[in-house]
């Protein structure tokens, strides 16, 4: 049985990243628990080695927990063209170079996929404790690619990504409609199944 939070508890937010921050921080703020980001503490941020997202969120999460004796949440996620046999994939943020151009980014992206346009965004949660206990969640959500980019909400690879259903994409969409639908949230539910 995995660990619970419990109303009250601090959990360190093991990410540098404000928009994942930010999305993170509405969904677990509302279950009782404080929220606390590695940079404000002052947490160097992990080099992410593992080939997969799990093993990254993991990674990061482990870090974060072991250097504050709190319980910690970390993310790892990207977005996936089918084109590109599922990159950028965990190669996300690296293709934005380490000036985070993520316009650059989703220009390449879409250079490198002509003729397809199927995509889907990846999600992997990982909760830490300090004993080295962890959980692992996966989210996952389908949709597909337009272009050009549309909507300045958002971050990353939003603006050139439309979920399965929808006419938006998560760059035009209001945040509390994308939270609904995301990779994040669907990862979020079985935390939230499991832990809370």
């Amino acid at each position: 049985m995995t660990r619970r939070l419990n109303r009250g508890d601090r959990v360190v937010l093991a990410s540098h990243n404000a928009g994942k921050l930010r999305e993170l921080a509405v969904l677990v703020e509302p279950r009782g628990v404080t929220v606390v980001s590695a940079g404000s503490l002052g947490l160097p941020e992990p080099e992410e080695t593992e080939p997969d997202f799990a093993g990254n969120a993991k990674l990061k999460a482990l870090a974060a927990s072991l250097a504050t004796g709190l319980p910690a949440l970390a993310d790892d996620s990207g977005f996936c063209a089918a084109a590109l046999n599922g990159a950028p994939g965990v190669l996300s943020a690296r293709w934005a170079g380490p000036e985070k151009d993520f316009a650059g980014a989703m220009r390449r992206v879409h250079a490198a996929s002509a003729g397809s346009d199927r995509a889907w965004f990846v999600c992997a949660l990982c909760l830490a404790w300090p004993d080295g206990e962890t959980a692992s969640f996966l989210g996952r959500i389908e949709g597909r690619m337009v272009w050009p980019p549309r909507g300045g909400r958002g971050f990353g690879y939003d603006p050139i990504f439309v979920p399965g259903g929808a006419l938006l994409t998560f760059g035009e969409m209001d945040p509390d409609a994308k939270h609904a639908v995301s990779h994040r949230a669907r990862a979020f539910e079985a935390l939230v199944a499991a832990c809370f």
